[in-house]
């Protein structure tokens, strides 16, 4: 993986969705941030040292769901790309510069879907 790879952060609560989705990631030659929730992604995104290229999240969240989250890491990273992963994609209304990728998704999506933002 070369040290310029984009960088995505993917905050999921289900350990297993989460590492599914990472090692796909991966396999693409993407560095990737693992966040179980909000509390740890929102750690992440102030960190104005760490690169973050897109942040992909799961809508269901404890706590803060995701469009909350969306709404929080636009206060501090404003043209950060955001891919919501979502069981009900057809509902959710994304605003400009946000994305959506519905549950469950082939590795073929996600990695269309994610090279299509990125401009991969």
């Amino acid at each position: 993986m070369s040290s310029d790879a984009s960088i995505i952060l993917v905050v999921e609560d289900d350990a297993i969705v989460r590492m599914l989705i990472v090692d796909v990631l991966e396999e693409l030659e993407y560095r990737v941030l693992e966040a179980d929730g909000s509390e740890k992604a929102l750690a992440f995104l102030n960190n104005e040292d760490q690169q973050i290229d897109l942040m992909m999240t799961d809508v269901g969240l404890p706590v803060m769901d995701g469009r909350e989250l969306a709404i929080q890491a636009r206060l501090v990273r404003p043209e950060l790309p955001i891919l919501f992963a979502s069981g009900y994609a057809e509902s959710i209304d994304v605003p400009k510069g946000m994305h959506v990728i519905g549950k469950p998704f082939s590795i073929d999506q996600l990695r269309d879907k994610v090279t299509g933002i990125l401009g991969r």
